[in-house]
């Protein structure tokens, strides 16, 4: 790492909220352009930098620096140059002179020492004096915070942070109880402020370490999916980690939950871990079912029975016992379940209870937990689906960093009916926000899948809810005489009961091409989706409409290297296209990709009707419009209409999108699936993961790979389980209600 001192002379670019900074910095020996984080950068100021040079492929070679030392200038002249720089809040090029020729050298000793001095000067009176102290003391404040933190190793951006949380304190605060890091800034996880506590000489037994690491393997455990843990296996998991012994881990989990940072229960005579917030969530659930549940029902105007063979007269589709069952049961019911796979007539199903309700004028709202989901349902039943965020009128807390609904217990939500699709992709903590808003009286239909892949965020909710028989549900089983046309129903029902599907049949939609190894897989892969397919189905353009869906993240055939080659192959490189690197992704403008976390607070606007909103979603699939290297911004286009605009600083949240892991697809329908089937290791290489990428395809499954693969798949009925006390508690309820 090489140390350049200079004088910035000119800057190109420099963000406000992130410190990034594009510059020009003169040496006595040389001038060159300087990139990193300067949070508060001005023409003139002195600065020690530590980074290395490198080339840039457009702009040439830049000094890319990791760490900063700000040095105050000494002699009248530089003095004068500094404060006359704008730096100092109050100060301009005259008043600067005006206070260099009367103190001199001494200027700034007197500024940080003896500012009431400042008020000698024509033009500061006692407040503006004290208020160009104040300015200095924070411009010296955050210098001296920064340079703290770079001796522990946090990066000149991650100070910036920790001076907006923390202000002058930051450096006490964090020295107390480096742990708080995990908590309080976004990025900085437990082993990360573990090495920095490790350097400040925090003791491996410190009650800070400890209690942030018992959260820290609960949290670990929450993404796994898991809303609780076994008292055990996590202290044992978590001592481990820490290299201390079970009976302190034990000892700090009790004094933790008398603070209420977790809680200690007993789930079917095993003693159970929860971070409090998803106890809390699981006991709010059940409550909340059993209240919509058990409440009195506001009465249909119309007759059932008619009004079914009425909608059967309209629509020329005859119901089967078992859908005017689940009908039937969605009318009368304050909570019900619908499941069942593709083809067994769900919509059929929504459609007609929709029908019924509004002849009786009742209120309904429909909605799905993603973006992608509400839009295909509005597109199949013809009746608007919003996301189950937006009809809660989700927003930002940006104090608590989390996302809070308008729409709760205290201001309910105004319907009659809510009917919530695709189920099986919701989570503990959606389900709690979902029925904290829904008033008793309001009936509450379930339908989804529950066969597919669970939740992305913690909980079972929807196979907890129908395993427990707590409410009524309607498991439907027949496939319909339009839906046994097609062979991706068909075999996605045998992959589910463990049967092995039919492929290659003439003029169907399911395949398996034969292929040995993973080279030959990948090959055929890209002729696939660059040649044949578009060549042999009409109008198909191969970015828009394929699909490549795979078990796993990483290997020859995992969504990171696939989605290298595909970009290569479906969108190159070329002059016109710009490009930024991060880390190791590359983005060029036209490129797939998918938002990889939830972001309440991104906004977003559509050129269309020019509305505006908040919130980008995991899992949401937009596509890059433009790359703008010299405001260090990128435009992505989402759901064809949505304009977001994302500082280079947030490349972190975005992934290409040409390949994309199964559990990622959910919620999601393609016109053609094409998935790699070789060796994958067997937790992933499932048959509900499988059956879950078939039912993505909407018109074409291509499988390539081994049949002997995908065989193996369909015998591994392996569901990795979950921790959940859902199912336990809705079970109780039930056995005091008997």
């Amino acid at each position: 790492m090489e140390e350049k001192q200079g004088i910035i002379t000119e800057i190109i670019f420099h963000n406000e909220d992130n410190g990034y900074t594009i510059a020009v910095m003169e040496t006595e020996a040389e001038y060159f352009t300087v990139v990193g984080c300067l949070p508060s950068c001005v023409k003139g100021s002195s600065y020690k930098l530590r980074g290395t040079f490198k080339v840039h492929p457009t702009y040439g070679e830049q000094f890319a620096f990791t760490e900063f030392e700000e040095m105050l200038p000494t002699g009248k002249a530089g003095i004068e140059g500094f404060l006359a720089s704008g730096v100092i809040k109050g100060i301009g090029p005259k008043m600067a002179a005006a206070i260099v020729n009367l103190f001199g050298e001494e200027t700034l000793e007197i500024m940080e020492h003896e500012p009431e001095k400042l008020s000698r000067v024509s033009g500061i009176g006692p407040k503006k004096a004290e208020s160009i102290a104040e300015s200095f003391a924070a411009h010296r404040e955050f210098a001296n915070v920064s340079m703290f933190f770079q001796e522990y190793g946090v990066s000149a951006d991650y100070a910036l942070k920790l001076y907006k949380i923390y202000g002058a304190s930051a450096t006490e605060l964090i020295k107390e109880n480096p742990y708080r890091l995990v908590e309080e800034v976004y990025g900085i996880g437990f082993r990360k402020a573990d090495t920095i506590a490790e350097k400040m000489g925090i003791e491996k037994e410190s009650t800070f370490r400890i209690h942030s690491g018992i959260k820290y393997g609960l949290s670990y455990y929450v993404g796994e999916g898991n809303t609780y843990m076994p008292q055990q296996e996590l202290c044992e998991k978590v001592a481990e980690l820490l290299d201390v012994s079970t009976e302190l881990i034990y000892e700090n989990m009790v004094t933790m939950a008398f603070e209420g940072d977790i809680q200690i229960d007993s789930l079917d005579g095993q003693t159970v871990v929860y971070l409090y917030l998803y106890y809390l969530a699981e006991q709010k659930v059940c409550k909340n079912i059993a209240a919509i549940a058990g409440a009195g029902l506001k009465a249909l105007s119309v007759d059932i029975d008619s009004m079914i063979k009425m909608t059967e007269g309209e629509t020329g589709i005859i119901l089967s016992e078992q859908q005017i069952t689940a009908v039937k049961s969605s009318l009368t019911s304050g909570v019900s379940v619908i499941t069942g796979g593709p083809g067994t007539g769900k919509t059929t199903i929504i459609n007609t209870i929709i029908n019924i309700f509004e002849q009786s004028e009742f209120k309904v709202a429909i909605a799905a937990p993603t973006g992608r989901a509400a839009k295909r349902i509005t597109e199949t039943s013809g009746h608007y689906a919003s996301t189950v965020h937006r009809l809660l009128e989700y927003y930002y807390c940006e104090g608590e960093d989390v996302m809070k609904f308008g729409k709760t217990s205290e201001d309910p939500l105004n319907y009659d009916v809510v009917i919530v699709d695709e189920a099986s992709m919701i989570d503990l903590m959606l389900m709690q926000g979902l029925t904290d808003a829904i008033k008793p009286g309001t009936r509450l239909i379930i339908v989804g899948d529950y066969d597919q892949l669970p939740s992305v965020g913690a909980g079972n909710v929807l196979r907890d809810i129908i395993e427990s028989e707590y409410v009524h549900t309607v498991i439907l089983k027949e496939i319909f005489r339009q839906a046994e046309e097609s062979m991706i129903v068909v075999n996605a029902h045998r992959i589910n009961k463990g049967e092995y599907p039919f492929v290659n049949g003439k003029d169907k939609d399911f395949f398996l091409m034969e292929r040995p190894s993973e080279k030959a897989i990948l090959d055929l892969i890209l002729e696939l989706i660059t040649k044949r397919l578009a060549a042999y189905y009409e109008g198909i353009v191969p970015v828009r409409d394929i699909q490549v869906l795979t078990p796993v993240r990483k290997g020859a055939l995992g969504s990171i290297f696939l989605n290298k080659e595909l970009q290569q192959a479906l969108n190159p490189p070329r002059d016109d296209l710009m490009e930024r690197k991060f880390g190791e992704k590359l983005f060029r403008e036209n490129d797939k990709v998918m938002q990889i976390k939830n972001n309440y607070q991104m906004g977003w606007k559509k050129r269309r009707d020019f509305s505006e909103g908040q919130g980008i979603f995991n899992g949401d699939v937009g596509f890059i419009e433009k790359i703008d290297k010299e405001f260090n911004q990128m435009t992505v286009i989402f759901d064809e209409d949505k304009y977001v605009t994302y500082d280079f600083s947030q490349l972190d949240e975005l992934e290409l999108a040409y390949a994309v892991t199964v559990h990622k697809s959910q919620g999601s329908e393609f016109p053609i699936v094409v998935m790699p089937i070789s060796w994958f290791p067997p937790v992933l290489a499932t048959r509900n993961l499988l059956y879950t990428a078939v039912t993505r395809g909407k018109q074409i499954v291509v499988l390539v790979g081994s049949e002997g693969r995908m065989n193996a798949m369909i015998d591994n009925n392996r569901i990795k389980m979950r921790y959940s006390g859902l199912r336990y508690r809705l079970e109780n309820l039930l056995e005091v209600g008997r």
